[in-house]
């Protein structure tokens, strides 16, 4: 994806006030061999990059002043109840540096597993992105994770998907093989026998019977 930005010569809180109130979103570029670069965007041409998945996990092209550049978003400021983006991070890509990303993950064929096509189980996403190390070249917009042979009561680990070639998911601490998806069974309700039931009918209220 590519997207278009301006360089940005004002700064401070008052000038960053002023260029929202603008129409404009502040933002800054920092990473690789250059100094760190304060931008701005079209505030409404971000708002809508922002709703694309592509948008948080994939190498993006930066447009500023005639020169085309890579980069990551790094990170974004929204305002707390307001639909406005108040601030934005791009990180520089170098095409000979490993790096790290967080990828969404997409779940196919649940449908057609044993776990809800036979057994009506409830399939709990407990992972829906990885962190990821990867050249640039190499960096997936998103990760596909096949459910199709996910049974009652069974799990699947990290281990258990593959990755596309070159990429290796980051973990952290002792948790070297997370849980990523579970087949929850449906919940059995059991009702009293038949016979029992009937009994219960037919005896009588306390203190409701007849007086001799």
């Amino acid at each position: 994806m590519n997207f278009v930005a301006f360089e940005r010569a004002k700064q401070g809180t008052g000038a960053s006030r002023r260029l929202r109130n603008s129409g404009r979103t502040p933002g800054i570029v920092y990473g690789g061999a250059a100094e760190p670069q304060a931008i701005e965007l079209d505030h409404n041409a971000l708002w809508h990059a922002l709703k694309k998945e592509a948008f948080h996990s994939s190498v993006l092209e930066m447009e500023i002043a005639g020169a085309t550049s890579k980069v990551l978003l790094r990170d974004v400021q929204y305002h707390p109840y307001k639909q406005l983006v108040l601030h934005v991070d791009f990180q520089r890509v170098d095409a000979k540096t490993r790096l790290h990303m967080k990828v969404p993950l997409h779940f196919i064929n649940a449908e057609e597993s044993p776990a809800m096509k036979v057994d009506h189980c409830t399939v709990n996403h407990v992972v829906t992105e990885l962190d990821v190390a990867c050249m640039p070249s190499e960096l997936p917009e998103f990760i596909t994770v096949d459910l199709s042979e996910l049974k009652k009561g069974s799990s699947l680990h990290l281990k258990d998907i593959k990755l596309p070639k070159g990429v290796n998911a980051v973990t952290k601490g002792s948790a070297n093989n997370p849980v990523v998806v579970t087949a929850i069974p449906p919940l059995v309700i059991e009702e009293a026998p038949a016979a029992d039931a009937a009994a219960a009918d037919a005896a009588p209220a306390k203190g409701k019977g007849k007086k001799k």
